[in-house]
C-alpha cells in the first residue's frame, strides 16, 4: 500500500473519532451545566470542556472569555477551529475522497452524507436548546461509519490503518473526557462522593454511552474509583485506555506481519500497554488523576508521531 493511502485512511478515522469526542465533550458540559453551580470548582464546566478539547488558546483569541454559546459554536460549527466537529468531518471526507477507490461504496456513502448534512446544519440558525440533538446526530453518524467499515471493508492493511486511527484517537479521547471530570471535581473532601459528584460521574458515563455497561461490570454502589477503573484499566470496556491500546497493538502486529519488518510504532504502543497493565487504580489516584491523564495524552501524541515516521514518510 502507498504510504499516502495509508495516511489518508488513518486520518479519516481519527478525524471522525475526534468529531465524536467533541460531541461527547459538549454533551458533558451541557448536562453538568444544568446542575446548580457550586462556585467552588476548579473552573467553570465550559472552561473545562475547552481545556479538555485543547482549544483554549484558539477560542480565547477569537471570542475572549468563556461563554457557553460561543464555546458551542467554536466546538461544533467554527471552521477556524481545526478540531471542531464541522472541521473534522470536512477533513475526514477530504481524506476519504483522496482514497475513494480504497473504500467500499457503503463507507463512502456514509461519510459523504455526513459531510453534506453538516453543511446543511451550518445554514440553519443555531439554537442552544438544539445542542443535545446535534450531539446525538454526530455520535450516530460516527457509529454508522464505524459499522460500515466493520461490515464491508476487506480486512487487509487498509482496514488495519483505519482501525489504528480509531483506537489511537479513542484512547486520547477517553483520557480527555475523564479530565473534564477532574476540572469540575469539587475540591472539599466532604463533596467527593456527594450528590453532585455522583451526578457528574454518571453524566460522564452516559455521555460515553457506557453507563449500562458500567452497571453490568460493577454491581452495587457507583464510586469514583470504580468508574475510573472501568474507563482506564478494564479491558472489556470498549472505550477504556487499556482496551484501545490492546486493539491498536493488535493492528500494529498485523501490519508488521504484512510488511515483514519491525517498526518502532509497535514497540512504543506495546510498552505503554505493558505499563498500564502494571498499574492499579489506587496508584493512579495517588499520583493524581489529572497528572496521570496529562502524561497519558502526551504519550499518545508521541505514539502518533512514531506512527507517522514508521509508516507515512515513504513506501512500506
Amino acid at each position: 500500500m502507498l504510504s499516502r493511502t495509508a495516511q489518508c485512511l488513518y486520518w479519516m478515522s481519527r478525524h471522525m473519532e475526534r468529531a465524536e469526542l467533541n460531541a461527547r465533550l459538549l454533551e458533558v458540559g451541557y448536562r453538568i451545566a444544568l446542575m446548580p453551580s457550586t462556585s467552588s470548582g476548579y473552573q467553570s464546566e465550559w472552561g473545562s470542556v475547552l481545556s479538555a478539547a485543547g482549544a483554549e488558546e484558539g477560542y480565547a483569541r477569537k471570542y475572549g472569555p468563556a461563554k457557553q454559546q460561543f464555546i458551542e459554536q467554536y466546538l461544533f460549527h467554527d471552521l477556524d477551529n481545526p478540531s471542531s466537529i464541522a472541521s473534522c468531518i470536512h477533513l475526514a471526507r477530504e481524506n476519504a475522497r483522496i482514497v475513494r477507490t480504497a473504500l467500499t461504496t457503503q463507507v463512502w456513502d456514509v461519510i459523504n452524507t455526513v459531510y453534506q448534512e453538516v453543511q446543511a446544519l451550518a445554514q440553519k440558525k443555531y439554537l442552544p436548546a438544539n445542542l443535545p440533538t446535534i450531539c446525538d446526530w454526530t455520535t450516530r453518524q460516527a457509529s454508522l461509519l464505524r459499522g460500515a467499515i466493520e461490515s464491508t471493508q476487506l480486512e487487509d492493511d487498509g482496514y488495519d490503518f483505519l482501525n489504528l486511527g480509531y483506537f489511537i484517537e479513542r484512547a486520547d479521547n477517553t483520557a480527555r473526557l475523564l479530565d473534564v471530570k477532574y476540572y469540575v471535581l469539587l475540591p472539599t473532601p466532604a463533596a467527593v462522593g456527594g450528590e453532585v459528584d455522583h451526578y457528574q460521574w454518571s453524566t460522564l458515563l452516559r455521555a460515553m454511552s457506557a453507563y449500562r455497561a458500567f452497571r453490568w461490570a460493577y454491581p452495587g454502589s457507583q464510586t469514583p474509583d470504580k468508574v475510573a477503573h472501568f474507563l482506564i484499566l478494564n479491558a472489556a470496556c470498549p472505550r477504556s485506555l487499556l482496551h484501545c491500546l490492546s486493539r491498536a497493538s493488535r493492528h500494529l502486529d498485523r501490519l508488521e506481519n504484512i510488511i515483514e519488518r519491525p517498526t518502532e510504532a509497535k514497540n512504543v504502543v506495546a510498552e505503554l500497554k505493558k505499563s498500564l497493565m502494571n498499574r492499579n487504580i489506587d496508584s493512579i489516584f495517588d499520583e493524581g488523576l489529572h497528572e496521570f491523564l496529562n502524561d497519558f495524552t502526551a504519550q499518545i501524541a508521541s505514539i502518533g508521531e512514531t506512527i507517522r515516521t514508521s509508516y507515512f514518510l515513504g513506501g512500506f
